[in-house]
């Protein structure tokens, strides 16, 4: 902290700073004025770092916070109690990012105060699949509420409603970025246990600048059905835990046509999938798809039909001849890659 105060003290023009280690200094008889040093950067708009942050060094900041327009706690174990302490003096603030430590209740905090927000993460302190964690639709949906100029949004939850998303795509349509990770395997809507379908169409149908989704949670066909339908300007797809049959991704392959990076773990999609996107392939950068249901034929088949892509099939258990651990197929103006290591086989 001595040195932070040193560099902004030589450096008052700064505008970006990233703190580091935000605790206290070792060999200092007395704790200098930091508030200070702070106060003396007028033209700061971006705060970053707060690595081993000390609660009581953050009113330090409160000088600049009036003038921030982006703040990144991701590394902060701060709650909501300290979160509220800052954020209720950034009204500026268009990109936050944060940990769940800081609860639904600093989440309604951001939405009273950050009225001009334009993106949003919220990362997981820990990732265990728990029923309940520290955030949920409730922050979520305040957030829909209270800032409406939302543009991104990355959201790790363990619970979460339709109608919270449903909530979100009507009050903020100017979403380009959607990714909602629910932690945990094909989970339901936490109040009616319904299939997270309709949330995630409505996400689609409302948002017509919508470009990047990330999808999780129980999903049946129908969600699918709604991406192929209405997300003809998404770029990028991620899918985790989730999906039904290949008749799902069949729907987005055929139904997307700027689709450029297709990515999918841990789903239930087979060769049949894989197979439907012989027509769109080479207008993608790569599909990844790994623990799915694919076989080393059905990749051979695809490799023979699209001479022009490189399929890397990658497993690491070495006992494993037919199925297929991990399917990468990207496009490469070199060819094939020569320094593959002994898991990686290329299809040629």
């Amino acid at each position: 902290m001595v040195q932070l105060r040193r560099l902004m003290l030589r450096a008052p023009q700064l505008t970006h700073l990233g703190t580091g280690s935000f605790s206290a200094s070792e060999n200092v008889d007395q704790e200098p004025d930091y508030s200070f040093a702070f106060a003396a950067c007028r033209s700061l708009v971006c705060l970053s770092g707060f690595r081993e942050i000390w609660s009581d060094y953050l009113p330090a900041i409160y000088p600049v916070c009036a003038n921030l327009t982006s703040l990144n706690f991701s590394y902060a174990d701060v709650n909501a109690e300290q979160l509220k302490s800052v954020i209720c003096h950034c009204h500026k603030l268009q990109i936050l990012w944060v940990l769940d430590s800081i609860r639904d209740e600093g989440l309604q905090a951001v939405a009273a105060t950050c009225k001009d927000l334009r993106e949003l993460r919220v990362f997981p302190v820990d990732a265990r699949e728990e029923t309940e964690g520290p955030v949920s639709e409730v922050g979520f949906e305040a957030i829909s509420q209270g800032c409406r100029k939302l543009e991104s949004i990355l959201f790790f939850c363990q619970t979460m409603t339709n109608a919270a998303v449903v909530a979100m795509s009507k009050n903020c349509p100017d979403l380009v970025v959607f990714r909602l990770c629910i932690i945990g395997v094909y989970r339901p809507d936490a109040v009616t246990q319904e299939p997270m379908d309709e949330g995630f169409g409505a996400i689609v149908m409302n948002c017509k600048k919508l470009t990047r989704l990330a999808v999780s949670g129980l999903l049946t066909d129908r969600a699918f059905e709604y991406i192929g339908r209405y997300g003809k300007l998404v770029r990028t797809l991620s899918v985790a835990f989730a999906g039904d049959t290949d008749t799902g991704l069949k729907y987005v392959l055929e139904g997307c046509p700027n689709l450029q990076k297709l990515e999918i773990r841990d789903s239930p999609f087979g060769d049949g999938a894989l197979r439907s996107g012989l027509h769109h392939y080479y207008n993608m950068r790569f599909l990844w798809m790994s623990s799915c249901k694919l076989t080393r034929q059905a990749c051979q088949e695809v490799a023979q039909a699209l001479p022009h892509m490189v399929l890397e099939v990658i497993n690491n258990d070495g006992d494993a001849v037919d199925d297929v651990e991990i399917l990468y197929m990207y496009r490469s103006l070199d060819g094939p890659r020569d320094d593959t290591p002994e898991n990686v086989t290329i299809l040629q």
